[in-house]
């Protein structure tokens, strides 16, 4: 079988801050060389990673100044957009992808995000496909680092983290059934969703990246992705899914006044 690996991008937060303890930078560079030598071209970084550290960290791949070169750089996406500002951005210039945070624990983009983006024509870059890590296992089978940023999230906190395991349980039997790890399973849930998704998990493991490459292998029918939605209850998800003061940030909130608004 041949894996449409183009379906996939990596998230580069984790490798200089984020959900997990910073790595190196030889593994960083790594970790970035092995996923484009597997097929991806799609990488994700922002400035306020790691403090323009992630960036740099990018820029020393030789691969990325040929893409540039090559004239393959040259699109506009947005981040956390509310419809309005989509819509009107849009118009001013096509825009080529929305990211969001979409997984199996966070949907609200399904009622009103994603009807419009595909209503215009522009691509769904799902961020956090596994609800940062908690459906790999993160601070379930596998503890949080001391200085991951995940210890301010409510749905790692106390009772919700506990009521919160349920879920993860559940989702990791049903995994058996399709032959795959929790994480696969869930990365295909979100892969399933449409041509038009590309997510970009992240992670610091090269064993992570390649398991969430074979996730492509997995093909889900209407049925499937109905069994698995089922499985998660979001009224059953317990506690927000940013901290405090985050939420301020996000599409709900973050509407981009008008050109000629007067601050």
């Amino acid at each position: 079988m041949v894996l449409q690996v183009s379906k996939l991008g990596l998230g580069c937060m984790n490798l200089s801050s984020g959900y997990s303890s910073p790595v190196s930078e030889e593994d960083g560079i790594s970790m970035i060389k092995h996923a484009f030598s597997k097929g991806i071209t799609f990488f994700d970084t922002a400035d306020v990673y790691g403090q323009n550290a992630n960036e740099t960290l990018l820029g020393k791949i030789g691969e990325m100044k040929k893409l540039v070169e090559e004239g393959k750089i040259k699109y506009i996406g947005l981040s956390e957009a509310s419809p309005d500002t989509i819509r009107r951005a849009h118009g001013v210039h096509p825009i080529t992808a929305v990211q969001m945070e979409w997984s199996l624990w966070t949907r609200d983009i399904e009622e009103e995000i994603i009807p419009l983006c595909r209503e215009l024509g522009i691509g769904i870059v799902p961020y956090s496909p596994l609800g940062r890590g908690f459906f790999g296992g993160k601070a379930v089978v596998e503890s949080v680092p001391a200085d991951s940023i995940l210890h301010f999230f409510p749905r790692y906190k106390g009772e919700n983290l506990d009521r919160n395991k349920n879920i993860y349980f559940r989702i990791e039997n049903l995994a058996k059934k399709y032959k795959c790890t929790s994480a696969q399973l869930a990365l295909a849930w979100v892969l399933g969703q449409g041509d038009d998704v590309v997510p970009i998990p992240g992670t610091t493991k090269i064993k992570n990246l390649d398991d969430n490459i074979d996730s492509l292998r997995i093909k889900l029918t209407k049925e499937d992705l109905k069994e698995i939605s089922d499985a998660v209850p979001i009224e059953e998800v317990a506690g927000d899914r940013d901290p405090e003061g985050f939420d301020k940030a996000s599409w709900t909130f973050a509407n981009t006044p008008p050109k000629d608004c007067k601050v």
